[in-house]
């Protein structure tokens, strides 16, 4: 019988769009410089986000964005409350949670704001996250600081968030590590690959949460067809054989990435 064997997270990219322009963003890259590859940003179907919950486990992580700003999605309230059989969490850049704050506050479980360093916009985005944390009080969600590269972190963490650090990669997927390459489980395989599953707005289903413009990780189509079929695809079993053998060389984005899985603090 099929089952979601090993799955525990899956990330759910309610918009593409952003109101956002980090300089080590590889879509901003991509728009700059490879104009031919035609972004297509846009919002998922509603009525396909609903369908999605119906066919998840409960108790797994869902993360409700991938690329873009998830509180850009005009349907954010509606969309989280789908998930509450799930662990419900979220990546943001923090410009619109004290604007939408009634939409998150009670409606998700856990609240990541990701900090990067040299943004100019950082003393805005820290009144922000103080303003956010006043209004929560001890409401739902947990709040964690993700710190991407050499950001000062003392006065974030008089804020009492649980700080998470990660080192800079390039702009273009999971490579070039500025300071040090990510740990390798001692398995040896790449436990996204193992545990994630990642829907993008129009329904293309991905294995990981790699920048992938080209569709190189895509295994199927939730929005024509089941999700546990997909799970258990020829393809993605195909592509666990090379892992399993220590091959992931062969598989036309896992090739070129340097990630497995474990992330890696500064």
């Amino acid at each position: 019988m099929k089952c979601f064997n090993g799955l525990t997270t899956v990330n759910i990219e309610l918009t593409s769009r952003c109101n956002k322009n980090c300089w080590m963003c590889g879509r901003r890259k991509v728009d700059r410089e490879h104009p031919e590859l035609l972004m297509k940003y846009g919002d998922m179907d509603l009525g396909l986000a609903r369908s999605i919950a119906k066919q998840l486990p409960e108790r797994i992580v869902v993360q409700l964005h991938n690329n873009g700003e998830p509180l850009l999605y005009p349907h954010f309230k509606n969309a989280a409350s789908l998930f509450k059989k799930q662990i419900r969490c979220m990546d943001t850049n923090g410009k619109l949670i004290v604007e939408k704050a009634d939409e998150i506050i009670g409606n998700l479980d856990t609240l990541t704001v990701s900090i990067f360093e040299n943004d100019e916009e950082s003393d805005e985005q820290y009144a922000l996250i103080k303003k956010f944390l006043k209004l929560k009080g001890d409401r739902n969600p947990n709040v964690i600081i993700r710190c991407l590269g050499d950001v000062k972190l003392a006065k974030y963490k008089k804020l009492g968030c649980i700080i998470a650090t990660r080192i800079l990669h390039s702009p273009l997927g999971s490579f070039n590590y500025v300071k040090k390459d990510p740990a390798v489980p001692e398995i040896g395989i790449c436990l996204d690959f193992l545990s994630h599953m990642v829907i993008k707005r129009d329904g293309k289903v991905s294995t990981c949460v790699r920048f992938d413009p080209l569709g190189l990780g895509v295994i199927g189509d939730a929005s024509k067809e089941k999700l546990i079929d997909i799970w258990n695809s020829s393809t993605r079993r195909r592509w666990l054989g090379l892992h399993i053998k220590g091959q992931r060389d062969k598989m036309p984005l896992c090739s070129y990435c340097k990630f497995w899985g474990v992330p890696t603090g500064r």
